[in-house]
């Protein structure tokens, strides 16, 4: 029975289809979007790079952190590309990789502008069993090496944009391949139901951006997660002044673990950026969440 609840906590926590964190969440996500959504390239007319650090549940033994570099921006009139890699670690498992976007943009109107991006790229899943805390050290499963699988992996993502906002919908993990984290006799030993698949996300995430006064603006923005009918909305609200630094929060619901946050950042010569997230949970884990996001704007050609 021991061996059971191991091999299945680990498939449902890392890998399964019954949680909503298959993918890594970041809070500072209008700051690093294209992380979300790769048609969000489009709505930029300069390249940037965006680097986002996070150490998740501090507090809690294993917890995920994660760790995101993207970069992405106008190549031609119409053509934006983009590129990401990352890594998120979680207790003995891993997922690291890379992907690469295309992204297509057109007016609509001659304030709108849609954008149609198309990702693909490899993603590695990672079992370090020698790391992993179990208790029956006979286990057949935990014998047997490290797993390590490379999949293929998709994404699609459509985004509208105007002056001052954007809303957008990605589908990622497109492939819905599945894991085999087992051999064939490990799979018939624990009767094939623990061997995991990926399972497309629906992400929705939009911004509005307006003036309170010539110096003060606001920006409310939402997160809408979806996977296998399990959902997570954030919500969140930055105050930018001068357009030198920002401050917000953000809520996360039906999630205990990183409830709210606060947000901080600061803009340097037009060019750099750097932000901060500490989030706190609303359970009696008592967890803490930190994030820093560094941002490069490339002179435009």
């Amino acid at each position: 029975m021991t061996r059971i609840l191991i091999l299945s906590f680990t498939i449902i926590c890392f890998c399964g289809t019954l949680t909503a964190q298959q993918l890594p969440h970041i809070t500072q996500y209008t700051s690093n979007n294209y992380a979300v959504n790769p048609a969000v390239s489009g709505m930029y007319d300069y390249y940037q790079v965006n680097t986002t650090i996070r150490n998740q549940w501090v507090g809690i033994n294993e917890a995920p952190r994660t760790s995101v570099i993207s970069i992405y921006g106008k190549h031609t009139n119409n053509v934006s590309l983009g590129g990401t890699v990352f890594n998120d670690v979680a207790g003995p498992t891993s997922r690291s990789g890379v992907a690469a976007s295309y992204t297509y943009s057109f007016l609509v109107t001659s304030k709108i502008k849609l954008s149609l991006a198309l990702q693909g790229g490899f993603t590695q899943w990672k079992v370090i069993k020698n790391a992993a805390n179990i208790q029956d050290q006979e286990d057949e499963f935990f014998n047997n090496g490290d797993v390590v699988r490379v999949l293929p992996d998709a994404t699609f993502g459509l985004n509208v944009s105007g002056d001052k906002w954007y809303i957008g919908v990605a589908m990622p993990q497109l492939l819905s391949s599945e894991l085999r984290l087992m051999d064939d006799d490990m799979t018939n030993y624990y009767d094939g139901s623990l061997n995991g698949k990926l399972a497309t996300h629906i992400y929705m995430l939009g911004a509005y951006n307006f003036d309170i006064t010539s110096i003060v603006s606001c920006e409310p923005s939402i997160l809408f997660k979806s996977i296998a009918g399990a959902t997570n909305v954030d919500f969140g609200v930055k105050f930018g002044y001068k357009e030198l630094f920002w401050t917000g929060i953000n809520s996360k619901q039906n999630n205990d673990l990183s409830a709210l946050a606060a947000l901080i950042g600061f803009n340097l010569n037009d060019r750099y950026s750097l932000g901060y997230s500490f989030g706190i949970s609303n359970s009696e884990a008592g967890t803490q969440s930190h994030e820093f996001m560094l941002g490069l704007r490339l002179p435009s050609r």
